[in-house]
């Protein structure tokens, strides 16, 4: 006889729920949500949290890798850039992919030409000019 006879299956082997044949699957989702989508997501928060507290005056980069001022904020979703003098886009907020400085706060009182001259003199004390 060339077909080997078919017995049934103990109840004891098949028959109940293995833990055992599923920890391998919860230990691969727990490598890919630690690793990969959890970093993943702290990301994307912050970068929403930057998109939102940009300003008037701010340094961006564009999602096509464009250096822009921000002159104006149309609304949540759009801004109004200065690529060069005179130049100015309008973008959608989500697609500027970085904020590269901040601009400074005015100091109180002085002018912009006193602070320069005041700075200029520090940094020659450090040179050691006069």
């Amino acid at each position: 006889m060339f077909i080997s006879p078919a017995y049934a299956q103990d109840a004891a082997n098949g028959g109940g729920f293995d833990l055992m044949a599923l920890l391998p699957l919860i230990l691969i989702f727990a490598v890919f949500y630690f690793l990969l989508i959890r970093p993943q997501q702290k990301k994307m928060k912050e970068h929403k949290v930057k998109v939102a507290a940009m300003r008037r005056g701010d340094k961006v980069v564009t999602g096509g890798g464009i250096i822009a001022t921000v002159t104006k904020i149309v609304d949540d979703n759009e801004a109004v850039v200065e690529i060069t003098d005179g130049i100015k886009v309008r973008i959608i907020k989500s697609t500027v992919s970085d904020v590269l400085a901040k601009p400074e706060p005015a100091s109180g009182g002085r002018g912009q030409a006193e602070g320069d001259g005041e700075s200029k003199r520090g940094a020659d004390k450090l040179v050691g000019r006069r």
